[in-house]
């Protein structure tokens, strides 16, 4: 396994190609962070890489570098059709295929390579016509992506280039069969490059690595400790009634630039953000439930500063990249230590400072000694001051009871089931006559 080490190295120092560099350039990248510099020298080269590494810490521009280099320095496979894709890139959720989508335009818009996107929960048509025109570079995530494939929009068999990102989320979703059923549809391993990288690289990730790549070198960008050393963290133990008051005058206190707000459960999470609203903290919610269109509006709007907080559910723990987030609040625990980790990693990104706050309340303090573990340290602790706990807060006005008509029809939200008519039931039947 290679690691990393603290030599300097520039993206200038690799025999990129010059529409690549341009690309870099654009984006303002100057110095590779461990994982770049781990992955670029074997990627480059076109073996396998299965790499190690914290979220945040770029691994996205290692993989996608690396593969734009293959797919311009290579002809496309012979007897490719234009339907058929030249790289696939596999990711767990659809916040973190949009954001590969985005750094993959960024890098890569003067290559001349077309990128589709494929991903649940909207955007149907478009997506499909998209891939149907013919893209160079598939991003998306496994069922819409079977989806397609299984219509015969594109194929896989001329693929040059896999890569899965955060593969051990896949395991943790239940996507592996999706995973294992698109990979055995691709070229064989030996006659195309894959990558693979994870948090973790644990035996059952490991297993993936070897049944599907190529003899895959293992790089790892680890520091001692399981979390990145520039996120500071910190853990107060107030009592269940003391939750609401601490974050808000933590809040006041610090006035972050902005927050993520974690919370293990959707009715607390609408509690939560409309104390922060009520009490002048403008906070966005969101949760599993939230369309896909309202929920990309949401983050677009965090990001460019609208709302100061996010609050959320564990639905946007991985996967999601959003600049200069300063703060992230654990309102409750969670209940493993590598959900800790990657909550707390939506701050301290790419090698800025974050601040990690937790709640070790009464009902998620039993959480800690697990997390502990995981970490492999102990998290600071700090007193309750009264000034963190103000007693003129403002309480929200109650949420309006969804009505019987406002009710999600039909089994996914959607429209009701067909040959329901207008809803009515139909009459019992008769019972048949008794002959006998």
């Amino acid at each position: 396994m290679t690691e990393a080490d603290n030599s300097v190295i520039r993206f200038e120092d690799f025999d990129l190609p010059e529409p690549v560099l341009q690309g870099i350039r654009d984006a303002g990248f100057e110095i590779c962070t461990p994982i770049q510099a781990l992955t670029l020298p074997i990627a480059l080269t076109g073996r396998d890489v299965a790499g190690q590494a914290q979220t945040g810490t770029g691994k996205t521009a290692a993989f996608l570098l690396a593969a734009f280099n293959r797919l311009l320095r290579n002809p496309p496979a012979e007897g490719r059709r234009p339907t058929d894709v030249r790289m696939m890139v596999l990711a767990p959720t659809r916040e973190l295929a949009i954001q590969i989508h985005r750094d993959a335009l960024l890098l890569g818009r003067h290559t001349g390579l077309r990128f589709a996107l494929a991903y649940g929960g909207t955007g149907y048509e478009q997506q499909r016509e998209q891939l149907q025109a013919g893209a160079d570079v598939l991003i998306g995530t496994p069922g819409r992506i079977i989806d397609y494939h299984k219509q015969h929009v594109f194929g896989l068999k001329r693929v040059e280039v896999v890569v899965l990102d955060e593969a051990d989320r896949m395991f943790d979703l239940g996507f592996i069969k999706d995973i294992r059923f698109l990979l055995r549809r691709c070229a064989p391993p030996a006659q195309r490059q894959s990558m693979l990288f994870s948090a973790t690289l644990s035996w059952r990730v490991m297993e993936l690595a070897y049944e599907h790549m190529n003899n895959p070198e293992k790089v790892q960008a680890e520091a001692e400790t399981v979390t990145a050393d520039n996120i500071r963290q910190v853990i107060y133990y107030p009592a269940n009634d003391q939750k609401i008051p601490l974050l808000i005058g933590l809040a006041r206190r610090i006035q972050p630039e902005r927050a993520i707000v974690f919370v293990n459960t959707k009715h607390w999470a609408e509690r939560v953000c409309d104390w922060l609203n009520a009490n002048g903290l403008k906070a966005a919610l969101l949760s599993g439930d939230v369309p896909q269109q309202k929920r990309t509006r949401l983050l677009a709007q965090f990001a460019d500063g609208k709302y100061t907080f996010l609050v959320a559910t564990d639905v946007a723990a991985r996967g999601l990249h959003i600049p200069d987030v300063t703060h992230v609040f654990n309102f409750d625990l969670p209940q493993s230590g590598e959900d800790y980790v990657h909550r707390i990693g939506r701050t301290g990104r790419v090698g800025a400072e974050g601040d990690a706050i937790s709640f070790g309340c009464e009902d998620s303090a039993f959480y800690l000694p697990d997390i502990e573990t995981y970490l492999g340290q102990r998290i600071p602790t700090d007193m309750l001051y009264p000034e963190n706990l103000p007693g003129d807060l403002k309480r929200p006005p109650p949420r309006a009871r969804r009505k019987p008509d406002d009710r999600p029809r039909g089994p996914r939200g959607g429209e009701r089931p067909s040959g329901g008519g207008r809803g009515r039931r139909r009459p019992p039947r008769k019972p048949a006559p008794n002959n006998t």
